[in-house]
């Protein structure tokens, strides 16, 4: 494979070479527009995010059918979700730093094979205890797997169409969201609502082939390689991206080599230091606090949906499949905006839309007394749009604002707080109902964490659009 001297700019000689090595990499994969290579790359990471929203939404869809099944009650079957998300918290952190030792590629597939093969054996569960378990260790692959995709994807993309294209890479956690309604009607059809839920998480053992299938050929992050002092590796891929652009006829700019921090050992604690301190508050809060929400109301919704508003389960699942429809349609309405709008203010934005949702849904009942379930339709449809406008552009914005040495790491971290969201929020929402409170009482609750969000990224946030990882790193 050949490369192209014009491809490489000169470093000074101050520079020390590993940090010349990474502006090198990083100057000539910021200005290379999206390709085949991309689009592969998206396929092989896109499963893993596709299977964590499938996951966040299936053990909701499939709740009812497994308190049935196993004569659980609604306390036990909340515990069992959070076991889950606790699994993924303990991933996210010791699997996250992980991936900065060991790379972004073996983590993935580790990650990716593991939460497969968990998946299969919750299918085979013979009690509620042995699914907690499965669960348990099941959310130790995934909680990493998805933070780790999400930087290896950030880290190939171009200054100009990162937030546009990662937002439509990230649009297929949405799909995840999307399916597995639909997938559960057709089986309560089939097989019948005792078999059900085990063919739902069957299908959540997918990923197992898929992992096995990256081991081959997904590639290492080139940034990541260089970083380690492995400039031959990165350059090879590198010149592999740019030979498949200019196969199409894309004509390169020449590359500009963004002045890097010196080269530096990964030290996990560096996130709350300097700079970074800021910007981890900043982003662990807005993790936390969107991920509260969409989960608060995500998990439930199906339940409340026949619980409080009388629907039959049907009806429940088709709701629940068209907020997922809206927050598809949203996800990708909002990758147009992005690089125009900029991350700080569509995360704004996102979360005030949220808020009008759990306004509708605090007011409508405990003020107005509107039928209860038209409010948890509405409520629970506008939330649909505001979740997805902050969740995707989350992952992007976080990567975006650390270096490569901990870019993984940090991300993984500050997603930890969407998995401690997801552990506290359903125990939270299933104790406010197990003690008597409506609509009112839960959708309230939303509503702080919206209007907290809000405050958070006004204050702190910064704007990352357009601009180079290495450039927004210092």
């Amino acid at each position: 494979m050949t490369t192209h001297p014009h491809d490489h700019v000169p470093v000074p000689p101050a520079t020390p070479p590993e940090a010349g090595d990474v502006a090198q990499i990083a100057g000539r994969l910021d200005r290379i527009p999206p390709n085949r290579f991309h689009v592969r790359l998206a396929g092989l990471l896109g499963t893993g995010t596709f299977f964590d929203g499938f996951d966040a939404i299936s053990i909701a869809v499939v709740l009812s059918m497994i308190v049935t099944y196993f004569e659980i009650s609604i306390a036990e079957a909340g515990l069992i979700i959070s076991t889950g998300y606790l699994g993924q918290l303990i991933g996210a952190l010791v699997i996250g730093a992980l991936s900065e030792r060991i790379g972004r590629r073996r983590a993935f597939v580790l990650c990716l094979i593991a939460f497969g093969v968990l998946s299969l054996l919750a299918a085979f569960s013979w009690s509620s205890t042995s699914l907690l378990i499965f669960r348990l260790l099941q959310g130790v692959g995934l909680g990493a797997e998805v933070p780790v995709a999400a930087t290896l994807m950030n880290e190939y993309l171009s200054t100009r169409k990162r937030g546009r294209i990662g937002m439509l890479y990230q649009s297929l956690f949405a799909w995840g969201l999307f399916f597995p309604p639909l997938v559960t009607l057709i089986l309560l059809g089939t097989v019948g609502p005792g078999s059900a839920w085990r063919w739902v998480f069957a299908i959540g053992g997918i990923p197992v082939v898929v992992g096995i299938y990256a081991w081959f050929r997904l590639p290492e992050s080139a940034r990541w390689l260089a970083g380690k002092g492995r400039a031959a590796e990165a350059d090879a891929l590198v010149s592999q991206v740019e030979a498949i652009s200019r196969q199409r006829g894309d004509v390169l700019e020449e590359p500009v080599a963004v002045v890097h921090p010196a080269a530096q050992e990964f030290r996990p604690t560096e996130i709350f230091h300097g700079v970074y301190r800021s910007r981890t508050f900043m982003l662990w809060s807005s993790w936390f606090l969107a991920s509260f929400i969409n989960y608060g109301c995500a998990v439930w919704l199906p339940t409340l949906y026949i619980r409080l508003g009388g629907a039959d389960p049907s009806l429940a699942l088709v709701l629940t499949a068209g907020i997922g429809a809206i927050s598809v349609v949203c996800s990708m309405l909002a990758s147009v905006v992005i690089d125009r709008f900029g991350r700080r203010r569509l995360l704004i934005t996102a979360f005030t839309i949220m808020l009008l949702g759990a306004l509708v849904g605090t007011v409508g009942v405990g003020v107005f007394a509107w039928s209860t379930l038209p409010v948890l339709i509405v409520a629970g449809a506008v939330i649909g749009v505001g979740a997805p406008v902050a969740l995707g552009p989350l992952w992007i914005y976080t990567a975006e604002l650390y270096p490569t040495r901990m870019r993984s790491w940090a991300s993984s971290a500050a997603s930890a707080m969407n998995r401690a969201a997801s552990i506290v929020s359903p125990l939270i929402i299933g104790a406010v109902l197990s003690a008597g409170g409506g609509v009112s009482a839960v959708f309230s609750i939303l509503l702080g964490c919206a209007v907290c969000g809000v405050a958070v990224l006004y204050g702190l946030g910064v704007e990352t659009s357009n601009r180079s990882l290495e450039d927004i790193a210092h």
